[in-house]
């Protein structure tokens, strides 16, 4: 079966692996645009005991394979496709695939230094009724979590448009396999 680029096989596994890495780096920044535009803003509107008990729930319920398989994925997509471009595809996409690398990792190390620790912090605070100031759990949490969210869903973003791109370019550049 010939590709658009007149070229079997290995082209068209780097196609899949493109795709599949605008899929899952898509997933992942709409997720994190979703709590920035919905999810938060909402909870801002709620009691302090609402507030840490939702936050609770929702870091609680997020730890699952089907966000893992978007969250963790994507960067390991992202890699392979760089793999397969430096081993015969077009330097160009090469350039946009390590840009989505590196805004993906930048999300990562963000999630893993600022909100794993600020979500370990509120769950770590002690029951909601034994919680003698539910006010002070919330506000060491909530800017901070929010802020940093908000660069999660910028990088990421900029990593589903990298990306995107890259396979736009894959489409376009002939392949040297």
């Amino acid at each position: 079966m010939a590709t658009r680029t007149g070229v079997t096989g290995t082209s068209d596994v780097r196609i899949a692996v493109l795709f599949g890495a605008v899929a899952t780096t898509g997933l992942g920044a709409g997720l994190f645009y979703s709590y920035a535009c919905s999810v938060t803003p909402g909870l801002a509107r709620a009691d302090d005991r609402t507030f840490v008990e939702a936050m609770r729930r929702l870091n609680e319920a997020i730890l699952n394979g089907w966000f893992m398989l978007s969250f963790l994925g994507s960067l390991a997509l992202i890699v392979l496709a760089a793999v397969l471009q430096w081993h015969g595809g077009g330097r160009s996409v090469l350039l946009w695939i390590g840009a989505a690398a590196a805004f993906q990792l930048a999300m990562l190390v963000i999630t893993g230094v600022v909100n794993v620790p600020l979500n370990n912090k509120l769950a770590a605070a002690g029951s909601l009724d034994d919680l003698a100031d539910l006010a002070a759990a919330r506000s060491t949490f909530e800017s901070t979590w929010i802020r940093w969210n908000l660069v999660r869903a910028l990088t990421s973003t900029a990593s589903f448009a990298c990306i995107s791109w890259a396979l736009v370019l894959s489409s376009r550049t002939p392949a040297s396999d």
